[in-house]
């Protein structure tokens, strides 16, 4: 039986997907045998992410953490994607249903609370061809694909993410958006800092272009990776960043099966001209969405906060 109870519990681990700058930009909509997906505008990112493209990801992140869970749960879900053309906030329904669940989804359940953004410097073991070849496949099973970069390719990329450090943080507009959002961890969301430094960490991040400095860890820290990647889709709209974000959350929680964790440089893909070229690195039509790092990590780092389940919940409509 679909009690309100048993919902609330797979909302819950639908909200441990990954988003930009953890804005967590979701609502959750419970109606009768099945749960809506919300696009939460007041969390967007206007300065970095002006179309609201990392925000559909990040919601596309969380309804496939909706399936994980649904499917640990013994449910099998019919998905329907942007239902209803004249709501652009309304992204998804999931319907729950009696039938068989998914196994594959079901086997990805435990590692929704292992997940981080791990980043910092990982170990230096290499990931294992297999790994590789499953997390790949993963992607691939939600229409995306993983790219893997060479080692001239990568060199290229870490010129861009150089680069998109250096634009991005010379914009005071763009500092402000990123200082709005640190904030200490009791707050349930943003990039989370300790209490008493948030005022000072905010402060300098509105005053100071850090860029160079940042250019320069970045790139330190994309040369080092043992595995980098660019998630990218053959069309560019919401649809695709939909499924784009599924892609993402299946491949990192396979991936996190496989002992890995990920992080991301996407400073290329939000601005428009270094996404152009890193279009032209790809060497291909398709789109590239995400620049993501892969590897071990050091060490078990915390959970990123989150909001309480009630707060991404919202009453069904009469």
């Amino acid at each position: 039986m679909l009690t309100v109870d048993r919902m609330r519990s797979l909302v819950r681990q639908a909200t441990l997907s990954p988003s930009s700058h953890n804005t967590q930009p979701w609502r959750f909509r419970m109606t009768g045998a099945a749960v809506d997906l919300m696009a939460d505008r007041t969390r967007a990112l206007p300065v970095n992410d002006p179309f609201d493209r990392e925000l559909t990801i990040s919601c596309g992140a969380a309804l496939l953490s909706l399936r994980v869970a649904a499917a640990a749960a013994g449910l099998g879900t019919v998905e329907h994607l942007l239902p209803d053309e004249s709501d652009a906030d309304w992204l998804a329904r999931l319907e729950l249903t009696a039938q068989a669940s998914d196994p594959e989804l079901a086997a990805l359940a435990d590692f929704l609370s292992l997940r981080r953004t791990f980043r910092r410097v990982f170990d230096g073991r290499d990931v294992a061809q297999e790994v590789i070849a499953l997390v790949g496949a993963a992607a691939a099973r939600e229409g995306a694909r993983l790219v893997t970069l060479n080692a001239g390719q990568r060199q290229q990329a870490g010129e861009l993410v150089a680069e998109g450090d250096r634009q991005q943080w010379d914009d005071p507009r763009w500092r402000r958006e990123l200082a709005m959002w640190m904030h200490p961890r009791r707050d349930g969301d943003g990039l989370a800092v300790p209490l008493l430094a948030a005022p000072l960490a905010q402060a300098v991040v509105r005053t100071f272009d850090m860029g160079n400095g940042v250019a320069a860890k970045d790139r330190q820290l994309l040369m080092g990776s043992p595995w980098l990647t660019i998630l990218a889709t053959p069309q560019d709209d919401t649809l695709s960043w939909l499924r784009a974000g599924q892609a993402l959350q299946r491949a990192l929680l396979v991936g996190c099966r496989h002992g890995l964790q990920a992080s991301y440089l996407n400073q290329p893909a939000e601005l428009p001209a270094l996404r152009a070229r890193l279009q032209l690195l790809l060497g291909t039509a398709e789109h590239p969405q995400l620049v993501i790092r892969w590897g071990h990590p050091t060490e078990v780092l915390p959970p990123a906060p989150r909001r309480p389940v009630d707060a991404v919940i919202e009453p069904a409509s009469d």
